[in-house]
C-alpha cells in the first residue's frame, strides 16, 4: 500500500513538472486559455471580438509529434488537435466567460469532428493549465448537461494543456487575410447552420 502510494506521487509529481515545463510564456499580468474546436480559423473570430483578450494563436496541441507542420497535423498521425491559445487580461475578462464564448462555438456533441471536417485532429477539447481552470471548466460542462437545449450528451474533453505549437503564419488571422475564402469555407462547411441549430440565439455570441 505505502509503495503504491509512493508510485502514484511520484507520478504525480512528474506529471505537474512536466506540466510546468510546457506552460506557454504570456505577458506579466496575462492568462492563457487553450480550446480546440474544429478549424482553429473559425475559432479565432470569436474571441478576438471579446474586450480583455489581446490575442488568439491557431497551433497544435494535444499530440505526440515536436513541432509538426500542417501537413503532419491534418494527416491525423500526430494526436494533434487544431486549437487557439487565447491571451486575456484576466482584471478585464473572467475564464468562465471564455468558456461560455466556447461552448457555443462548437458542437460539443460529436467526437473526432467538427462540422465537415472529420479525425481526431478536429476533436473539441479544453485544455486546462491550472486546477482553477480545471475546476471551471468542469463545472461549466456540468452546468451545460443540466440546461443544454439538444439532447445529445457532451463529448468534449478536458484535459491538462501540453506543448503548443504555433501554427504556420498563413493560418494565422485567417479570416482577416483570406476573408473571401475563409467566409465561403465557413459557410459550406455548415458551421453556422449547425450552430444555430444547437444553440439558437446564443449560438456563436460573445
Amino acid at each position: 500500500m505505502i509503495r503504491s502510494i509512493s508510485i502514484f506521487v511520484a507520478a504525480l509529481c512528474a506529471a505537474s513538472a512536466a506540466f510546468a515545463a510546457n506552460a506557454p510564456a504570456v505577458p506579466p499580468g496575462m492568462a492563457v486559455a487553450t480550446f480546440a474546436g474544429g478549424c482553429f480559423w473559425c475559432m479565432e473570430p470569436p474571441f478576438d471580438n471579446l474586450p480583455g483578450v489581446t490575442a488568439t494563436i491557431s497551433g497544435y496541441t494535444g499530440g505526440r509529434t515536436a513541432n509538426p507542420s500542417y501537413e503532419q497535423v491534418s494527416s491525423g498521425a500526430t494526436g494533434h488537435a487544431e486549437s487557439v491559445d487565447v491571451i486575456y487580461d484576466p482584471k478585464k475578462i473572467s475564464y468562465e466567460k471564455l468558456l461560455e464564448v466556447f461552448w457555443v462555438n462548437i458542437d460539443p456533441t460529436v467526437k473526432d469532428r467538427q462540422f465537415c471536417d472529420s479525425g481526431n485532429q478536429y476533436r473539441t477539447a479544453i485544455f486546462f493549465h491550472d486546477e482553477a481552470q480545471r475546476n471551471a471548466a468542469e463545472a461549466s460542462k456540468a452546468a451545460l448537461e443540466k440546461s443544454k437545449p439538444f439532447k445529445e450528451p457532451i463529448v468534449t474533453q478536458i484535459v491538462m494543456a501540453g506543448a503548443f505549437y504555433p501554427a504556420e503564419e498563413y493560418h494565422q488571422d485567417y479570416y482577416k487575410k483570406n476573408p473571401v475564402r475563409y467566409n465561403f469555407y465557413r459557410t459550406g462547411c455548415g458551421r453556422d447552420a449547425r450552430l444555430k441549430q444547437l444553440w439558437g440565439d446564443k449560438a456563436g455570441g460573445h
